[in-house]
């Protein structure tokens, strides 16, 4: 049933990414979920997606990658124990702090960090693809006998385990974050969807295919690392090759969630949705540093735990949620504005099937782990007062503007002082 999951994750993510392409070129603003909500439904719901965005999705998601990162490098100076938490915090903020300073420092070098440590990520899923056809090959086929026996069938474990799958794909709606960057969009982001995802689900799925090939259902749930005991068992001395391979590819990985969740927080505090200081562009680098560096602060107030799993059902809950609030607004678009240019048109059956499998992952979770599930939608509600206290009310009193104010001046010059004054516009 996990492969079942893993290749439907990968056509779910397929189907989205359609989905976006039409809603990328018909909006070619970046900013991704949040212009096309801001568009369809209005200032509020796309609010909401901002701080849901702001507290959970952006900063757990990026928390969760560099805790990997730290955990895949750290395996092989451990191996017969778990590395101490603290050091995985440590050398999480570090590598944190380092792809801050690339992002903010030039585009271009995180663009090229982006291509280098996505090859290394091929490179290693490869090597586990190719090892585990020879070890099929050459007879070992007993792990698939009996495959679905103890399988749990019941909905709502299904839709927990599609949030840690559609996780490991994500990324597949980057590029609408930086719509207004890409050359030729028109051209180039439906391009990109249509080649990335059918190989990454692939990829994905052979590589887990190649895990059960070699290593049972108990040791893949009992080990911290399932590449590295894969690469132990079937690598030899070769074995560090696994953990080194894993550690560049979430090193990349992270530093796309960086550059993309950045971009959007500089376009809501474009539209007035978040502090104007976020909106400011480096004119030596012409990067979003203030929002780059308050991205930095959130995702490493999230390395206090090292609770992953907790992290990515609270991230992937309230992605799968506002995602759905999306593909609607596509929906609601083609409605009331029919004669809107839309240089790409999905057929209307792919909007409609996404919709009703992302309201199955959102609603069906609440009655097996309503704790995480209910603190997500606990947490978007929140952002209701938050917004008309701050955008909604016009007419304030001058002390309540004075306190607001005062607020983002403190935090707009905690940022600032750490950069060279001058180079803002």
């Amino acid at each position: 049933m996990s492969l079942v999951v893993w290749l439907s994750c990968g056509l779910l993510s397929i189907l989205g990414a359609l989905c976006y392409a039409e809603l990328g070129t018909t909006i070619p603003k970046s900013g991704g979920n949040y212009v096309y909500i801001y568009e369809a439904f209005g200032p509020l719901p796309a609010f909401l997606f901002l701080w849901v965005a702001l507290l959970i999705i952006m900063p757990a998601g990026n928390a969760v990658t560099a805790l990997t990162f730290a955990n895949y490098i750290l395996e092989p100076f451990f191996p017969d124990c778990n590395p101490s938490p603290n050091g995985v915090r440590l050398i999480a903020a570090v590598v944190i702090c380092l792809l801050l300073f690339v992002n903010c420092y030039n585009v271009k070098l995180a663009a090229r960090v982006q291509d280098v440590f996505t090859f290394a990520k091929i490179i290693a899923l490869i090597i586990i693809i190719v090892a585990g056809l020879i070890h099929i090959g050459v007879g070992n086929t007993h792990n698939f006998q009996n495959a679905f026996e103890g399988t749990t069938t019941e909905p709502g474990y299904i839709a927990l385990a599609f949030y840690s799958g559609i996780f490991s794909y994500s990324g597949w709606n980057y590029l609408n974050f930086v719509t207004e960057e890409l050359q030729d969009p028109y051209k180039n982001l439906p391009r990109a969807i249509y080649i990335s995802l059918p190989l990454v689900t692939i990829v994905y799925v052979m590589t887990n295919v190649a895990y059960f090939a070699v290593l049972s259902p108990h040791e893949i749930l009992s080990s911290n690392a399932v590449a590295v005991t894969f690469g132990e068992r079937m690598l030899g001395v070769m074995a560090w090759v696994m953990p080194v391979s894993v550690a560049l590819s979430t090193f990349g990985g992270l530093n796309g969630g960086i550059f993309a969740s950045s971009r959007l927080f500089f376009v809501g505090a474009r539209e007035g949705h978040l502090p104007a200081f976020l909106a400011m562009i480096n004119t030596s680098y012409f990067t979003p540093m203030s929002s780059l560096l308050f991205l930095g602060i959130l995702t490493l107030a999230y390395l206090s735990t090292v609770q992953v799993y907790t992290l990515i059902n609270y991230a992937a809950f309230s992605e799968a949620l506002f995602v759905m609030f999306s593909v609607a607004g596509l929906l609601w678009l083609r409605q009331k504005q029919p004669n809107l240019k839309r240089p790409i048109k999905v057929n209307l059956a792919l909007p409609v099937s996404f919709l009703v499998i992302c309201a199955f992952l959102v609603f069906l979770p609440f009655y097996v782990n309503p704790w995480e599930t209910g603190i997500g939608a606990i947490i978007m509600l929140s952002g209701i007062p938050v917004y008309f206290l701050t955008i909604y009310w016009k007419n304030k009193p001058k002390w309540y503007k004075r306190l607001i104010g005062g607020t983002t001046t403190f935090t707009q010059k905690l940022l600032v002082s750490v950069i060279e004054k001058g180079k803002f516009e």
